[in-house]
């Protein structure tokens, strides 16, 4: 593994992150088996945030995730965009893609970006599991939140499907159980904001002033706050 994350470097000219799978059971030689399977640029923006967990009050906190991707700080988000929990059907997805879609083409035509959460899996290509989007239809989503539910379980994908679109943009992408101890995504708080606009499986929502989505990529924590960043 050493060895090919040294060579990948050298031949990306910077630091990059591979997908593998291992089969122990042995060949005819008595090997297991090593499988490479992607190998992706780890880009971002410059310099490292850190996060301190001590620091973090939960009283500010609208996302906490503990599994994420993305490094450093976006400001000037106030949209998020939201899968209803109580209105999700795993079998209608692809009318929630119809949705979602439509939503983007208004910020895409504004150039402004949002908060897309949602169910499972976004951009998978197994409509039962996730929500299967295509990039330019969520194109404008600055940070991508995938949770799970209480009927829902969640095999995270954290961007797999979107790698190139999130490092070279600094996209954060974030998997959230729901049954988390320590994760969380404040649901109460996110339905007393107001509406801007809400369809059959999608909620609109627009906070008065700016959020601050602090990510650190060493520690891949990542936490959105209902306050502009100090």
């Amino acid at each position: 593994i050493d060895f090919i994350l040294d060579v990948g470097k050298e031949a990306m000219g910077t630091p990059v992150e591979i997908e593998y799978a291992v089969d122990l059971n042995k060949d005819e030689n008595g090997n297991p088996s090593f499988y490479f399977l992607q190998i992706k640029p780890l880009l971002g923006s410059s310099g490292e945030y850190h996060i301190d967990k001590k620091d973090i009050n939960e009283d500010k906190v609208v996302i906490y995730a503990e599994k994420s991707m993305g490094n450093g700080r976006i400001e000037n988000l106030r949209d998020i965009i939201f899968v209803k929990p109580e209105c999700f059907d795993n079998t209608k997805t692809k009318n929630i893609v119809s949705e979602i879609e439509e939503f983007n083409k208004l910020f895409r035509e504004k150039d402004e970006n949002y908060i897309l959460i949602g169910p499972g899996r976004w951009g998978t290509k197994d409509p039962f599991i996730g929500i299967p989007v295509g990039w330019a239809q969520i194109s404008k989503a600055k940070v991508i939140v995938e949770t799970s539910l209480e009927n829902f379980p969640l095999d995270a994908s954290l961007g797999s499907h979107f790698f190139h679109n999130v490092t070279s943009m600094n996209v954060g992408y974030f998997s959230i159980q729901h049954n988390s101890l320590t994760e969380f995504i404040d649901w109460e708080e996110l339905n007393i904001q107001p509406v801007i606009k809400e369809t059959k499986y999608l909620k609109h929502i627009r906070y008065n002033n700016p959020l601050c989505v602090v990510m650190d990529g060493k520690q891949r924590i990542s936490i959105v706050y209902k306050e502009e960043c100090s």
